[in-house]
């Protein structure tokens, strides 16, 4: 069976690298090789992971087929892969009723062990559903992006993202700019984009954003002045402090629609009375979880055919062993925005 490397994760400070067996797989299982691990923001939510520690995190990957179970007919070894750790089972009611990324099957479903080690084992149902071909062309690490852009993708379906509408992201981290790389991709009329870091909103204005706005600012007042007197048609929610979801809430248009992408703080409320923004303003709020299979497959045809370009927000590749420089990165960003991990290097 052989031994790999595992970094496994007790707080963000406290991340260590261990020896384990690889995975034994079955006979409709696969062994995945992890050449490239993305490192997502929330695996560095330390109130979401401290009951369950130690773990060994990571669900952003790309790898090669190294070995495949006696049943397994779609894959051989040698083939280039990206895998969700998340899969639903496609015939539970929430699948049925087109929310497949709430369905019980999609939350059990995880990696053995997880996307920062050297090997992770995909089940059956990860190689039916949740497994893909890298097309030629596309490298490993650009092929960690497909699961978060899938997030996206599925984001901005269910709030109706189409040509011709204003849009502001309030907070501009990485989900933040790939929502203003595929609301401009989809042809919106104006995107806007808040953060309280110059780097981030210096990153926002180079992907689409026609002005970044410091989110110590009055935010509506200045949507207005950009936007031609309108508030914004659809808000994005990629940052969860009280402050941010405040800014949102209130810089929404009459009919409009607030999508809430991001998590928030333990405990965090809508700041906000019910009439400020509900009453006579015909305002929805929604949120999108995850990403589906057909999610997925949008993101890898985006990103294969260069219509979505990822490499260009890639800041930093480490190796396994500086995997806690990576959550530092991530948590205190520092001139940076995708950490991506290199487990063989």
């Amino acid at each position: 069976m052989g031994s790999m490397r595992v970094a496994v994760y007790y707080s963000n400070t406290d991340i260590r690298l261990k020896d384990s067996l690889k995975p034994a797989i079955g006979p409709d299982e696969a062994l995945i090789r992890i050449e490239a691990s993305g490192i997502c923001g929330t695996d560095v939510m330390e109130w979401y992971r401290k009951d369950k520690v130690p773990l060994v995190l990571g669900h952003e990957v790309a790898g090669t087929v190294a070995r495949v179970g006696r049943k397994v007919k779609d894959f051989k070894a040698g083939d280039r892969v990206v895998a969700t750790h998340h899969v639903p089972c496609g015939r539970c009611p929430w699948c049925r009723n087109g929310h497949p990324t709430v369905c019980e099957t999609l939350r059990k479903t995880h990696f053995d062990p997880g996307g920062f080690s050297e090997f992770v084992r995909l089940s059956a149902l990860h190689l039916k559903s949740g497994t893909f071909r890298i097309p030629a062309g596309l490298s490993f690490e650009e092929g960690t992006f497909v699961e978060p852009l899938g997030c996206v993708v599925r984001g901005q379906r269910l709030a109706g993202m189409k040509r011709g509408k204003s849009v502001l992201v309030v907070g501009s981290g990485l989900s933040g700019l790939l929502h203003i790389k595929l609301a401009h991709h989809l042809k919106a009329r104006i995107i806007m984009a808040t953060d309280v870091d110059r780097y981030r909103l210096g990153m926002a204005e180079k992907f689409g954003a026609v002005t970044g706005i410091d989110a110590g600012e009055d935010v509506p007042s200045l949507v207005r002045k950009i936007n031609e007197g309108r508030l914004a048609d659809v808000v994005i929610l990629c940052a969860g402090s009280q402050a941010a979801l405040k800014q949102g809430l209130i810089s929404v248009e009459r009919g409009g629609t607030v999508l809430i992408f991001t998590a928030a703080p333990q405990d965090s409320f809508l700041p906000v009375t019910t009439n400020e923004i509900f009453w006579r303003r015909e305002v929805t709020i929604l949120s999108s979880y995850a990403a589906a299979p057909n999610d997925l497959k949008e993101a890898l045809r985006l990103i294969s055919q260069r219509k979505i370009l990822v490499k260009d927000m890639i800041t930093h590749r480490l190796p396994l062993k500086e995997i806690r420089k990576g959550f530092e990165l991530v948590v205190r960003p520092q001139n940076s925005m995708k950490v991506i991990i290199e487990p063989h290097r």
